[in-house]
């Protein structure tokens, strides 16, 4: 009787601090949502390139006093960007920019130790499920790297450039949704929940398909950001007239138009969009009829759910992508659809976590 209690105990305790982990990574998540969102109207704002040294540690203190924005409107007056595109600037002008790429920097140190203090008590402390402990270590090695990926992608606007490389855009904000989506991953496993009949074979190569268009439409949605493409054409459904335009390989080799034509990323990324909703809608056909074989119906099937959700959210997030189009980007809807990506992401990665089993299992 005193050995069941005490197994009873060590799994209320287990249970009890999974729950712990989980919040707190619940917490980077949202944190790194507010983080990817601030990084876009960054972006969208043309403030990326404001603060043109990288101090890790005592940057984080912003200019007090008029002397220190004097000093440091003067770093920014000696870039192409200034030079080229904003000369004749305000102090106050140069304020609002500075702002939102400060915003964004001390985010991301924040969220350095929002995540790396919390796994440190865990982990000394035991409370840290068996084999978590170096895939969170993993996380934060990808938090640090994101840092130097983030600087790498800010000195490319400072020599040559009026702005920064598509390229390294691109990869910083993918670095930011593979960190996000890790997190997601690591704490839909925590929660108790009933494990559902495995999937079929179609259902769970789906599952991953819709994960790896996900990210290969926002590492798209970055080019278009990067290169402005979204000005290219803002007509819907047609293209200048045209399903496929004729202007599409203008450019030699052929293939780097869909990575500096910003009309054949628009166009690329428009196609990668109907991809997507393709594969949703599929993905929730199979797990709809999947369930219907087992007499469940989307209430009790948390496949065919989780399925629905995701064919719900891409729709919304296409049909967000088509008004940023029409209305020629104004900054609130393409932060929406910047927003609901993330939230699509987030979506299919812990439905792909929920064909696994839980790390605790309600009967």
């Amino acid at each position: 009787m005193a050995f069941g209690k005490t197994a009873d105990w060590t799994d209320n305790q287990q249970k009890h601090n999974a729950t712990a982990v989980r919040i707190w990574l619940y917490l980077v998540v949202l944190t790194l949502f507010c983080l990817v969102l601030v990084g876009g109207a960054t972006r969208l704002t043309h403030s990326g390139l404001s603060i043109t040294e990288w101090k890790p540690i005592h940057g984080v203190i912003p200019p007090l006093n008029l002397q220190q924005w004097q000093e440091e409107f003067a770093l920014y007056k000696r870039i192409p960007e200034y030079q080229q595109l904003n000369q004749g600037m305000t102090l106050e002008g140069f304020k609002s920019l500075f702002w939102w790429e400060w915003a964004h920097r001390f985010l991301a140190r924040s969220i350095g130790l929002i995540f790396a203090v919390p796994l440190l008590y865990f982990w000394m402390s035991g409370r840290l499920a068996k084999g978590l402990g170096w895939p969170l270590t993993g996380v934060l090695a990808l938090g640090g790297l994101q840092g130097f990926i983030g600087w790498w992608m800010v000195s490319s606007g400072l020599v040559e450039r009026t702005d920064v490389s598509q390229y390294r855009l691109a990869v910083h904000l993918i670095m930011a949704c593979l960190i996000f989506a890790s997190c997601i991953y690591i704490a839909s496993g925590l929660k108790p929940r009933k494990h559902e009949a495995p999937p079929s074979f179609i259902s769970h190569l789906f599952a991953g398909l819709l994960l790896l268009a996900t990210f290969v439409q926002i590492y798209l949605g970055a080019l278009v950001a990067g290169l402005d493409a979204g000005m290219s054409y803002n007509t819907w459904p047609l293209m200048d007239g045209a399903i496929v335009p004729s202007d599409l390989l203008l450019q030699q080799p052929a293939l780097i138009n869909f990575f500096e034509n910003p009309k054949t990323v628009q166009f690329t990324h428009r196609i990668g969009g109907y991809i997507l909703f393709l594969l949703a809608l599929f993905h929730f056909l199979t797990e709809w009829r999947a369930a219907a074989r087992r007499g469940l119906d989307l209430e009790l099937s948390q496949h065919a759910r989780g399925a629905a959700i995701i064919l719900a959210a891409v729709t919304i997030q296409a049909t967000l992508g088509i008004f940023t189009l029409v209305m020629q980007m104004p900054l609130w809807l393409a932060l929406s659809h910047q927003g609901v990506a993330i939230i699509v992401l987030a979506l299919v990665t812990r439905h792909l976590r929920g064909y696994r089993k839980p790390m605790f299992e309600i009967v």
